[in-house]
């Protein structure tokens, strides 16, 4: 079966030498922007590091203490609590 060319129907030329510039643009920018972004992650690792060094206290000793206070502020909290019930209820015991 013979095809017919329609003279209306139009087709797309590309230009592939533009297409495979334009790839290699791209993939050059992909790598540029890796490259910077790996730099970033570099320099702010490397300015937490020193901050943690320069510390008076180290972070774990902060963490062991904060966690400290909250178990005993949360076991003056119970022992009030339990006190203002035990006071409602008539039973005051120490």
């Amino acid at each position: 079966m013979k095809q017919q060319h329609d003279p209306f129907q139009r087709t797309i030329e590309i230009d592939t030498r533009l297409v495979k510039t334009g790839a290699v643009l791209t993939a050059a920018g992909a790598v540029v922007a890796c490259a910077g972004m790996a730099i970033g992650a570099f320099a702010l690792f490397t300015a937490g590091r020193r901050m943690i060094r320069d510390m008076d206290v180290p972070p774990a000793q902060q963490a062991a203490a904060k966690w400290n206070q909250a178990k005993e502020a949360s076991r003056a909290g119970v022992r009030a609590w339990q006190s203002a019930s035990d006071a409602q209820n008539g039973s005051v015991s120490h």
